[in-house]
């Protein structure tokens, strides 16, 4: 197995991208905390993985609230050990995402959960991973963090170009410290996430885009390559649909 002996925080496990990556890390050995804000979905997805099961702990919090992510990477740390490599995963859209439409409240709900979670949960395995001279973070971005997107919406793109920003910077400082900050920018991935649009995608146009499964071998990818090799920034799209 590709990862025995290591260990992971993969937040957004519940489903999804973070279930997949999540599913995909324990079949490949290694000892694997998912985070979300359900415990019920995080059961569930841990009972799906049938033997890769048995290496996924689950554990439910919200990932933007600092107390809670203080509380997380402690216990995490009590049950592996070690943390090898973050995944930070944990994202959300709003229906109404143009900015005619866009709340204040709801523009702070993406900017916390995924920029803040995210640098919350960085600044949390940052100081052991410093001092044990390596580690890897991988942060799930999107298209919409690297090209601004009325799909995507204006408060969803401003919180993934926050994230991939985080992302090579903490991977230009850290990488000295044998630090790797890994960023997968994936385009459309049929999620749960796509139930937030105005007009949800039918089950036909859901097949032509990424599935899950696609991210976790992404991120397998990252997770696999020897210490001294990173990718700052790895774009992944949907065949069928032009990128240039």
């Amino acid at each position: 197995m590709k990862l025995s002996g290591k260990t992971a925080v993969v937040t957004g496990a519940g489903s999804g991208i973070g279930r997949a990556i999540a599913e995909c890390f324990a079949r490949e050995g290694a000892h694997v905390v998912s985070v979300g804000r359900s415990a019920k979905k995080l059961e569930q997805a841990r009972s799906a993985a049938g033997d890769a099961g048995e290496r996924i702990i689950p554990y439910a919090a919200d990932v933007s609230e600092r107390a809670k992510v203080d509380a997380l990477f402690q216990w995490a740390e009590e049950k592996l050990g070690t943390i090898d490599i973050l995944v930070n995963n944990a994202g959300v859209n709003v229906v109404k995402r143009t900015m005619r439409d866009l709340s204040p409240e709801d523009f702070e709900k993406m900017i916390n959960v995924n920029l803040t979670g995210a640098f919350l949960c960085i600044r949390a395995v940052l100081p052991k991973m410093r001092a044990r001279g390596g580690g890897l973070i991988i942060n799930v971005s999107s298209i919409a963090g690297v090209r601004a997107s009325v799909l995507g919406g204006a408060g969803y793109s401003a919180s993934k170009f926050g994230l991939s920003a985080l992302s090579l910077t903490v991977g230009m400082e850290e990488g000295r410290n044998g630090i790797r900050s890994c960023m997968i920018c994936p385009g459309e991935v049929n999620t749960p996430l796509l139930d937030d649009r105005a007009v949800v995608p039918g089950a036909e146009q859901r097949a032509l885009m990424l599935q899950p499964e696609d991210l976790a071998q992404a991120a397998l990818l990252i997770a696999t390559l020897h210490p001294r090799a990173t990718i700052p920034e790895l774009i992944i799209t949907p065949t069928v649909y032009s990128f240039s």
